[in-house]
C-alpha cells in the first residue's frame, strides 16, 4: 500500500477550524503571484469560480472547457436554488442549523468539519453572487426571497425562478470574461482532458484534445483543479448532459488518486419518466415544485383512471402520511425510495405504471394560477413542452432517476486529492454531502470550493514548496501524449459493428437493475461478473467510424464509455462492500421494519477510498474514519 491519507483537518472548535486554517495557510507575496500557473479543467460553477478568483488574485490562470463556451457547462441547468444560512425569514435557522441539516441529511458519512466550513461561507455567497448582478428573487419589500428544500424545517433557499443554476453560471462566468478580458485568464474551449502528467510524484500538468482538429495538446503548470462533474452518465440515462462524464477523475485514480465513496448515487425523486427506448437522458423537475405540489398514487392497485377521476378519498398522498413532520419535502434519497414502494405495490400511474402524481390542484386553488406561474412558469413551460400535458390542469407524472454523485475522488480539508498539486473541487469529488446530498446543496458546495476554499489553499500550497522547472518539453509529457495517442488508435482499430452507445446502455440498464435505487448482494454480484464481460465485448467489436485527425463524436463517446467500463466495476465494487444502507445507498439486506435505511455506524462510519493497483489487478481498499463530535448520529426520522 503506498496511498496515505492524511485530511489535514485543523484542531479546535468545528466553528472556528477554517478561520484558524486560513490565518496559519502561508501566503503567497501579491507579485509573486504572476509567477504560478495554475489549469482549471471545467468551467461549472466550481472551475469558474475558482479561475475567475485565482486570476483576480494575480495567478496565470488556463481553463479548458469541453463546451464551445462556459455559459454551456451543465450547472446552467440546476434550477431550483442554493442554501445559505441568511435567516432572512426569520424562522430559526442559523450555520449551525445548516450544517446539522446537511450531516443528518448525508445520513451521517460525511466530514463535519468540511460541512460546517460549507455553511459557514454560505452567506458569503450570496453576497457575491448579488454584488454580480444575479437576479435572485424578491418579496414584496425588496429583500431576497427564500422558498423550502427536502430535508430542512426553515426556507433557506435562494432562488431565481426554476433558473437559479443559468444565473449563477452567468455571474461566475462574467467574473471569469472579466479576467480574459484582462489576459489573466487564457481559455480553451473544446478540449477534453485525456491525461494527467505527474512528476516525481507531483501533478505538473494535462493532455487534452482538440474536440474540433482532433489534436492533442500538453499545458504544464504548477497546479491542476479538476472541476469535472460527477460521475451520473455511468448509468446512461440520467438527468446529466451527455458531456459530462467521468473521464478526468478516472485518469487521476490511475495516476494514484484515491476515489472514494463511488457507490454513492444519488437518485432524485423529480424527473419526468422515459418515454421511450432511444431516449438519450431524463429531464429534472425542480425539488422546489415539491413547495407547491402533492406527491400521490391511487390506493388501489392497478387503477388506471385519469387522475380527475380519482376522488380524494381513493387517492395516498402517501409522502405526507408516512413523513408528517416534513410531508413532500423529505430529502431525495427517502422521496425516492417511497415511490419505487408505491411502483412496486402496483400502484404507478401513466402507461408504463413507472410514475406518481405530482399534483399542484390545490396550490392553484388556493393561491391562484398566476401565483404558481410567477414561481415556477419556465418548469411548467418545460413540462409542456415535453410531455404535451398542460400541468396547470393535470398533474405532472414524476419518477426517480440518477442525478448526482456524492462520491469522487478523495480530497483533504485543502481540497488536494492524493496526489500533491492535484486539487478537485464541487461534484468532482467526495467532500461534502456524504450518502445523500440535500437540494440546492449542490450549487453551494461548487461556489463556495471555488470562490472561498480553493483561493486560500492553493496558495498555501504554492507558498510551502518549491517547484523545478516542468514545461511541455519534459518526457513525462511525451509520454502521456503517447498512452492518449495508443487509446485512440486502439479504438480506431477495432472496426467492430456495434456503437459505443449500444454498450453504453447495456451498461446503464445493468447498473440501474443492479445498482440502482435498491442493491442487494446477488444483483452486485451478478453485475461484478458481467461488467468485464461487456467490456471485454466492447473491445472486440466497437465500432468508431471516421479518424482521430478530426471533429468525431463517436471517438469521443467511445473514450468515454470505456471509461465508465472500467470505473463501473469500481462502483459496484464499493457498492458490495458496503453491507449497510445510508442515504442513496440502499442495501436491502439493511433496512428498519417499515423499509428505512439502516446504517451501521459501527463497522461503516467511514469514507471509503479506493487506490488503483494496476491494470487486472484489484484496487486496494482504504479508509477514513468519520468521526462526530458535534452532530451525535441517530436513526433518521423525517416523520
Amino acid at each position: 500500500m503506498t496511498m496515505k491519507l492524511d485530511a489535514r483537518i485543523p484542531d479546535g472548535p468545528v466553528e472556528k477550524k477554517w478561520d484558524k486554517h486560513r490565518f496559519e495557510l502561508k501566503l503567497v507575496n501579491p507579485a509573486n503571484k504572476r509567477k504560478y500557473d495554475v489549469l482549471v479543467v471545467g468551467t461549472g460553477l466550481a472551475g469558474a469560480s475558482a479561475a475567475a478568483s485565482l486570476a483576480e488574485l494575480g495567478y496565470n490562470v488556463k481553463v479548458f472547457c469541453i463546451q464551445d463556451s462556459p455559459r454551456r457547462a451543465h450547472s446552467i441547468a440546476a434550477q431550483g436554488g442554493i442554501n445559505a444560512a441568511k435567516n432572512y425569514p426569520n424562522d430559526g435557522d442559523s450555520v449551525r442549523r445548516l450544517f446539522y441539516d446537511t450531516v443528518k441529511g448525508g445520513d451521517y458519512r460525511a466530514r463535519e468539519a468540511n460541512v460546517y466550513r460549507l455553511a459557514q461561507v454560505s452567506n458569503s455567497i450570496i453576497d457575491q453572487c448579488v454584488a454580480q448582478g444575479v437576479p435572485f428573487a424578491r418579496d414584496h419589500g425588496g429583500t431576497l426571497d427564500n422558498r423550502s428544500f427536502g430535508g430542512a424545517q426553515v426556507s433557506r433557499t435562494f432562488f431565481a425562478r426554476g433558473q437559479t443554476g443559468q444565473q449563477l453560471l452567468l455571474g461566475a462566468y462574467g467574473a471569469l470574461m472579466r479576467q480574459a478580458g484582462k489576459g489573466a485568464v487564457k481559455l480553451l474551449p473544446r478540449r477534453e482532458m485525456v491525461e494527467l502528467v505527474v512528476v516525481d510524484g507531483v501533478a505538473r500538468g494535462i493532455v487534452v484534445r482538440n474536440l474540433i482538429t482532433g489534436k492533442l495538446e500538453s499545458h504544464a503548470g504548477h497546479a491542476v483543479l479538476l472541476c469535472t462533474g460527477g460521475y451520473g452518465n455511468t448509468f446512461y440515462l440520467s438527468t446529466n448532459a451527455n458531456s459530462c462524464n467521468v473521464g478526468a477523475a478516472w485518469l487521476a485514480y490511475k495516476k494514484g488518486a484515491g476515489f472514494a465513496n463511488p457507490c454513492f448515487t444519488q437518485i432524485h425523486p423529480t424527473c419526468i419518466p422515459q418515454s421511450g427506448e432511444h431516449q438519450a437522458k431524463l429531464t429534472l423537475m425542480s425539488e422546489s415544485l415539491r413547495n407547491d405540489g402533492r406527491v400521490w398514487v391511487p390506493k388501489n392497485k392497478g387503477d388506471r383512471r385519469a387522475p380527475g377521476d380519482i376522488p380524494e378519498a381513493e387517492r395516498d398522498y402517501y409522502l405526507e402520511r408516512k413523513y408528517p413532520s416534513f410531508g413532500n419535502l423529505v430529502p431525495r434519497d427517502v422521496a425516492s425510495r417511497a415511490a419505487k414502494q408505491m411502483i412496486d405495490e402496483g400502484r404507478g400511474v401513466g402507461r408504463t405504471g413507472l410514475a406518481v402524481y405530482l399534483d399542484f390542484a390545490d396550490a392553484i386553488k388556493r393561491q391562484g394560477q398566476a401565483k404558481i406561474a410567477e414561481k415556477y412558469g419556465n418548469l411548467f413551460d418545460m413540462y409542456h413542452h415535453l410531455t404535451a400535458e398542460n400541468p396547470y390542469q393535470v398533474p405532472m407524472r414524476i419518477y426517480p432517476a440518477v442525478h448526482y454523485a456524492m462520491g469522487g475522488l478523495w480530497v483533504d480539508y485543502n481540497l488536494m486529492t492524493t496526489i500533491p498539486g492535484l486539487f478537485c473541487l464541487g461534484e468532482a469529488n467526495f467532500s461534502d454531502h456524504g450518502a445523500n446530498r440535500l437540494g440546492a446543496s449542490a450549487l453551494m458546495q461548487g461556489l463556495a470550493d471555488g470562490y472561498f476554499i480553493i483561493p486560500y489553499t492553493v496558495g498555501g500550497w504554492f507558498a510551502g514548496n518549491k517547484f523545478p522547472k516542468v514545461d511541455e518539453s519534459h518526457p513525462a509529457f511525451r509520454a502521456a501524449e503517447a498512452s492518449a495517442a495508443g487509446r485512440v488508435k486502439r479504438l480506431l482499430e477495432v472496426r467492430g459493428k456495434r456503437t459505443p452507445v449500444s454498450f453504453h446502455k447495456e451498461l446503464g440498464r445493468l447498473l440501474w437493475n443492479n445498482c440502482g435505487m435498491a442493491r442487494n448482494e446477488k444483483g452486485l454480484r451478478e453485475a461484478l461478473e458481467r461488467i468485464p464481460a461487456i467490456r471485454e465485448e466492447f473491445w472486440k467489436d466497437v465500432m468508431v467510424p471516421g479518424s482521430g485527425a478530426d471533429f468525431n463524436q463517436a471517438l469521443e463517446r467511445a473514450l468515454r464509455v470505456a471509461d465508465y467500463l472500467e470505473f463501473s466495476e469500481l462502483l459496484v465494487r464499493d457498492a458490495l462492500e458496503r453491507r449497510e444502507s445510508c442515504g442513496g445507498h440502499f442495501r436491502e439486506e439493511s433496512q428498519t421494519p417499515d423499509n428505512e435505511a439502516k446504517r451501521d455506524d459501527a463497522n461503516f462510519s467511514h469514507a471509503t477510498v479506493w487506490e488503483y493497483a494496476g491494470e487486472g489487478k484489484p484496487p486496494i481498499q482504504h479508509r477514513e474514519p468519520l468521526e462526530f463530535k458535534d452532530v451525535v448520529p441517530s436513526q433518521r426520522s423525517y416523520a
